[in-house]
């Protein structure tokens, strides 16, 4: 589906949900004397669906009364039919989304106000600053999972192939990740790279935050600056030219495969790729080798464009019949330490301090890793992300089209780089 076609189909439906949110919350029993039945929405790789499969057979135990049937999908396909199921009025009753997505649907009048099942779901062992990745407007739209960071991975048995020491990422800057990219490239074996090609939304927010831009400003216009940009891609088109990243083929063929075990990392083909702190677990099974987290480079040469993040954030559809046993779904998975010790850190580092410290004896070592990298970063790191304003959502497409147009030397870098301000502004609804 397109951009526009998403966009409007979310228009059309949130006039219905605005419509039909008063009435839509008025149904909190089955109606029939039998369970209520909830559908719960996520993304994510086989482990995770087995995973929360066993959460779900949990609550069931504990709350006989309510069903839930789960749904998940790889994360691209994820968005697509969550839009499409929007439009047509039969989203799930509890959504997982991420990133721009709480504010854009909440913004539009599709998920729940939490304030209306505060009873039912709590909130007060859970960070502000965590909670604030799903509060817009002063209505608290949705919960976070867990925390992470964007951070970069490594394989350090490519770097010792290589002969290469991994860097030091208390001090390391651009210009020593660009050299080390070059010298694994130079010794690294056959069809293994340096660096799986790391331009995202997400790195771009981190790079330009080190510049004290950011991707979007509070009151929802363009940061970023052109000259970011060109800085950007005139780094990353030299990693393509020497064969430190891949080639710009690989590259694009890749952005359709997100599962952990298709990335170049989770085959054992690349030294470093850009990534959340929660896929730690997964791209070592993928890979089979012990992979690390380290700080992104140039986080000590100024300001730090390091953040603490929420992984993902529960939300309930302001349409779902069931509101209340919706909330009692989503207290489960946020408060129960039941929960938390079988979801582990799969989805964050649990945002709640009582579910944490239940949860931290029983970690394995993936898990434990990625404990410690949060733990030892949150001093470090940067200010809030500025959550991207209505229609940013659209920033991923654009943003790899015109990544697409400068790998492939369609275009260059500078025009690139205006063409992607100019798309973005448009993109965002103020």
């Amino acid at each position: 589906m397109s951009a526009r076609s998403f966009r409007h189909r979310l228009a059309a439906v949130c006039v219905s949900a605005v419509t039909l949110l008063a009435t839509a919350a008025c149904g909190d029993s089955g109606g029939d004397g039998g369970p209520v039945q909830l559908r719960f929405s996520w993304w994510g790789n086989n482990d995770r669906a087995a995973t929360t499969q066993k959460i779900i057979e949990a609550f069931q135990a504990q709350h006989p009364d309510i069903r839930v049937t789960g749904s998940t999908s790889d994360f691209n396909a994820y968005f697509d039919k969550l839009a499409t199921e929007v439009a047509a009025g039969d989203a799930p009753d509890v959504i997982t989304l991420g990133g721009a997505y709480p504010r854009e649907y909440g913004g539009r009048g599709a998920l729940l106000d939490l304030a209306r099942v505060g009873d039912v779901l709590k909130t007060d062992k859970i960070d502000a600053a965590a909670l604030g990745n799903g509060k817009f407007d002063n209505k608290q739209f949705g919960v976070p999972t867990g925390v992470n960071s964007f951070a970069v991975v490594v394989n350090p048995a490519v770097f010792e192939a290589a002969g290469v020491p991994l860097p030091d990422d208390s001090t390391w800057t651009w210009q020593d990740f660009v050299r080390i990219a070059n010298e694994i490239k130079a010794k690294a074996p056959k069809d293994t790279y340096a660096v799986a090609d790391p331009t995202k939304p997400d790195t771009l927010d981190l790079y330009s935050r080190q510049r004290g831009e950011g991707l979007y400003t509070p009151d929802g216009a363009v940061a970023i600056t052109k000259q970011t940009l060109v800085d950007w891609w005139t780094m990353t088109t030299g990693l393509r030219d020497s064969g430190a990243a891949p080639p710009a083929s690989l590259t694009t063929e890749l952005e359709g495969q997100p599962a952990p075990e298709q990335t170049l990392m989770g085959r054992g083909l690349a030294a470093m790729q850009f990534d959340w702190s929660n896929q730690l677990g997964a791209l070592r099974k993928a890979s089979g080798k012990p992979l690390e987290l380290l700080r992104a480079p140039g986080e000590s040469a100024g300001r730090p464009g390091m953040w603490l993040q929420a992984s993902q954030i529960y939300t309930i559809n302001a349409r779902t019949k069931h509101p209340k046993e919706a909330a009692k779904f989503v207290d489960f998975l946020i408060n129960s330490p039941e929960a938390g010790k079988l979801v582990r850190t799969d989805r964050g580092i649990p945002a709640n301090h009582d579910v944490l410290a239940a949860v931290t004896p029983e970690l394995d070592p993936d898990q434990a890793a990625q404990a410690t990298f949060i733990e030892k970063i949150g001093p470090l790191a940067g200010p809030p992300l500025v959550i991207g304003p209505t229609g940013s959502t659209d920033t991923l497409g654009i943003l790899q089209r015109l990544n697409a147009e400068v790998l492939f030397n369609r275009q260059p870098v500078g025009k690139a780089a205006d063409e992607f301000i100019k798309q973005v502004a448009a993109a965002i609804r103020r």
